[in-house]
C-alpha cells in the first residue's frame, strides 16, 4: 500500500514557516450567521461523521437530529454548553488581540527550543499496529443471527444506541444516538438489545490473536487494540503491513468478524491509519519522515484522538487552524494562548510524534461500571438503587 502525499507543502521541522504575523493584526472572527436554517448553528457528537457515513446527506441528517432534539433537557444543556465555549472562544480572541509582535518573538527561542526537543525524540525504530473491529457489537449480532446480514440494524434501544452497522450508517445512524432520532433517519432500522457477556467471549477470542504478535498489547476497549509487533518484524524478516495481514486474517479465521489496521511508527499514527480503510482494510504509514510529514501536514486536527470538538472550535475559530501542520504554522500563537500541556500536546501533534516506547506494567487504579436509566418520577426506584450501591 502506498503511502498517503498530502497536497499541502511539507511542515518541515527544521525549517518551518514563521507565518504567525497574521496573529497580531487581530481581525476577529465573528460566529457563524444565524439564518433561516437554525440546525445549522446546532453542533452535537451525533453529527460526526464515522467509517462507513461519507455518502451520508449531513444537510438532512443535521435538521432532522435539531428537530428531534429541540426542547430536550439533552438540546438545553448542549446549548448552555455552547454558549460557555462562546465564552472561551472570545476570551481567546480578547487576548490574541493583546499580543504583540515583540510578544511572540520573545517566545521563539523558547517554542523552536521545545520543537527541537520534540524531534530529538522522534523514533523511527518502532512498528506500531492499531488493531479495531469493524461495527464490533453490530458485527457479532449479525454473526449469532445471519438474517440480519443486509439490513439496517443497530445495538441498543429508542433511548440509546451502542453502535450502528454500515447499512444502517449509510441514513446517518451512528454510537451514541438516541435511537428515536436514528428511527427518524430510518424507517428500516432494526433494534437488538446489547448483550455485553456474548460481546465479552468474542473479545477474547481477538485477543488471543493480539497475544500471539504481543503479550503486552495495550487494549483500549472491547474492540480495539495496539500491538508493538517490531520483534515479531525483525524475527520473521517480514513487514508490519504483512503482519497486519496476518492478524486481521486469524481474527476472521477465530470469529468472522472483520477488522481493520492502521501500521504507523507510533500509537497516534497507527490509530489513524486504522481509520482511513474501513472497513475490513489497512492502511500503511512508512517509517520514514517525509511521508510522516505529509501525511500529518493535511490531516484534519479532528482525526487525532484527543482534540475533540471544543478543541477543535477553539482552534479553528481562534487562529483558524483545520489541519495538523497549520498547529506548526501557529506554534507561537499557540505558545502565548494554550498551557504548556496543551502546548506540547498541539506541537507533538503537529510533529507526528506519540507513544511508541512499550506499554509499562502498571496495577490497576480502578474499575468502573455504569448503566443508563429511563426517565423516570419514581423517587422509591432512585432510592432503591442508591441504598443497594451504598451497602455494595
Amino acid at each position: 500500500m502506498q503511502p498517503h502525499h498530502s497536497r499541502a507543502a511539507s511542515c518541515d521541522g527544521d525549517a518551518i514557516r514563521h507565518d504567525d504575523e497574521a496573529a497580531f493584526n487581530c481581525h476577529q472572527k465573528q460566529s457563524p450567521h444565524k439564518d433561516d436554517k437554525p440546525w445549522h448553528s446546532y453542533d452535537t457528537v451525533f453529527l460526526n461523521a464515522k467509517a462507513g457515513m461519507d455518502g451520508v446527506d449531513k444537510e438532512k441528517v443535521q435538521k432532522v437530529v435539531y428537530e428531534m432534539s429541540k426542547g430536550s433537557r439533552y438540546f438545553e444543556n448542549e446549548k448552555r454548553k455552547e454558549a460557555v465555549v462562546e465564552q472561551r472562544i472570545d476570551r481567546l480572541r480578547s487576548q490574541a488581540c493583546l499580543i504583540t509582535a515583540a510578544g511572540l518573538a520573545s517566545l521563539e527561542k523558547v517554542v523552536d527550543k521545545k520543537i527541537g526537543e520534540l524531534e530529538a525524540n522522534r523514533d523511527l525504530s518502532r512498528v506500531w499496529i492499531h488493531v479495531d473491529l469493524d461495527a464490533f457489537y453490530a458485527a457479532v449480532e449479525t454473526q449469532e443471527n445471519p438474517s440480519l446480514k443486509g439490513k439496517p440494524m443497530a445495538v441498543g434501544g429508542l433511548s440509546m444506541i451502542c453502535t450502528a452497522n454500515y447499512e444502517a450508517r449509510k441514513f446517518g445512524v451512528r454510537a451514541a444516538m438516541p435511537g428515536f432520532i436514528a428511527r427518524k433517519l430510518c424507517q428500516d432500522l432494526i433494534f437488538v438489545r446489547p448483550d455485553f457477556e456474548k460481546y465479552s467471549k468474542y473479545s477474547e477470542l481477538t485477543r488471543q490473536v493480539f497475544r500471539e504478535y504481543d503479550e503486552r498489547f495495550i487494549a483500549r476497549s472491547m474492540d480495539e487494540a495496539y500491538l508493538d509487533v517490531t520483534d515479531i518484524c525483525r524475527e520473521r524478516t517480514i513487514s508490519g503491513a504483512q503482519v497486519a495481514e496476518e492478524i486481521r486474517h486469524h481474527v476472521y479465521e477465530k470469529t468472522k468478524l472483520t477488522c481493520s489496521a492502521g501500521v504507523g511508527p507510533n500509537r497516534l499514527l497507527a490509530k489513524v491509519c486504522s481509520d482511513i480503510n474501513k472497513p475490513n482494510g489497512q492502511y500503511v504509514l512508512p517509517n520514514e519522515r517525509s511521508a510522516i510529514m505529509n501525511f500529518i501536514s493535511a490531516l484534519p486536527i479532528r482525526k487525532v484522538s484527543g482534540i475533540g470538538k471544543v478543541t477543535e472550535r477553539m482552534l479553528k475559530d481562534v487562529l483558524g487552524i483545520s489541519t495538523c501542520g497549520d498547529l506548526l504554522q501557529n506554534r507561537y500563537m499557540i505558545s502565548a494562548l494554550f498551557s504548556p500541556i496543551s502546548r506540547d500536546f498541539f506541537f507533538s501533534v503537529g510533529l507526528a510524534i506519540g507513544g511508541s516506547e512499550p506499554p509499562q506494567d502498571e496495577p490497576r487504579k480502578s474499575l468502573s461500571n455504569e448503566r443508563t436509566f429511563m426517565a423516570t418520577t419514581d423517587e422509591s426506584f432512585f432510592s432503591k438503587k442508591l441504598e443497594v450501591n451504598v451497602s455494595t
